[in-house]
């Protein structure tokens, strides 16, 4: 029997890469992969086919179903907060129609396997909105139904996309003749801000921690686009695709929610600068205010309650603070940029 096949838009992105190179060690799967650019060649090897166009074109992602039966979709492509509020019409199409398209894509290969096709969606804290900073530090841990009145097209964009996510898995239509035909079976995951040893920070709004890192790394002078006191959750990338295999592998019926927190570790701009500086004691690091991007960071949580995953699919973070920077950031990093 062959293996299953997944599909993975953005797949040229930080998410994308490290999933593929787990999935590839994983062996599990056969993986085809969309992106607006070509993969680089190191990467062609753990793709069974991999095409470059855009999800926003449905004939090429219905010429996708064609030659494949896509059981597995991780859907990674979007356009990130920052470039968001820059061209929000622009985000809008990326991140709401080309989902939408996947979405589509993804339940008409469910009618035609005779069975669920699991959809796997990135969201993030940009979902969150909370009003000032005194607000923020009263909520706390916020849960999944808390706050959800985010202040950027991007979260926006991502809060709009896990509701139709539930709405294909649980009421596709339900008044049709096709209401009984097997729908989709979607689960997203609020990721905090990523840091990743692998990739480049690609100029997301909670990038400043990784910036800081590579920055440092390289002997490069860096300025904080947020205050030294500006705090959210943080994760490893290794972490954040560890979660969504996971949340992939996990039994339906153990599952009460399509939409799950995730989290690592909250800290604030100025406990990462004191750890670069621990590392790398030459760093230069400042702080330049752009108070935009800073308000946007302020209304997201400091920390978020992850309690519904660790409970439903076990999930527990492997790297805390210390042990992020110890085992995973520094060494790979510093070889990166010996």
């Amino acid at each position: 029997m062959s293996k299953p096949v997944v599909l993975i838009t953005g797949a040229n992105g930080e998410i994308g890469r490290s999933l593929l190179k787990r999935l590839h060690t994983d062996g599990r799967y056969r993986v085809v992969t969309v992106d607006l650019t070509p993969l680089p060649e190191s990467y062609r090897g753990f793709c069974l086919e991999t095409y470059a166009g855009n999800i926003m074109d449905r004939y090429l992602l219905d010429q996708i179903a064609a030659h494949h039966e896509i059981e597995v979709v991780f859907h990674l492509a979007a356009l990130l907060s920052t470039r968001g509020e820059r061209d929000p019409d622009l985000a809008h199409q990326v991140n709401v129609e080309g989902t939408l398209h996947l979405l589509r894509m993804a339940q008409n290969q469910s009618g035609r396997l005779g069975r669920a096709v699991r959809f796997l969606f990135p969201s993030s804290i940009a979902v969150y909105g909370l009003p000032n900073v005194e607000e923020k530090k009263k909520a706390g841990r916020v849960v999944e139904e808390e706050w959800c009145v985010p202040i950027t097209m991007y979260g926006c964009n991502k809060l709009y996309c896990e509701h139709l996510g539930r709405y294909f898995t649980n009421h596709f239509r339900q008044l049709g003749a096709l209401s009984d035909v097997s729908r989709l079976d979607f689960r997203a995951l609020r990721f905090p801000g990523l840091i990743s040893a692998e990739t480049v920070p690609t100029g997301g709004t909670s990038d400043f921690g990784p910036e800081m890192i590579h920055a440092a790394a390289q002997k490069l002078p860096y300025s904080c686009f947020v205050g030294p006191e500006a705090q959210i959750p943080f994760m490893t990338m290794n972490d954040a695709t560890r979660s969504l295999l996971m949340l992939l592998e996990a039994k339906k019926e153990a599952l009460t929610s399509t939409v799950y927190n995730v989290s690592g570790f909250s800290v604030s701009a100025q406990q990462i600068a004191d750890r670069v500086r621990m590392a790398f004691p030459d760093a230069k690091i400042d702080w330049k205010l752009d108070e935009v991007r800073a308000r946007i960071v302020d209304s997201w949580p400091e920390d978020i309650d992850d309690g519904r995953a660790r409970r439903d699919w076990g999930w527990k973070p492997t790297f805390e603070f210390e042990r992020a920077f110890d085992e995973y950031l520094l060494p790979t990093i510093r070889q990166r940029y010996a």
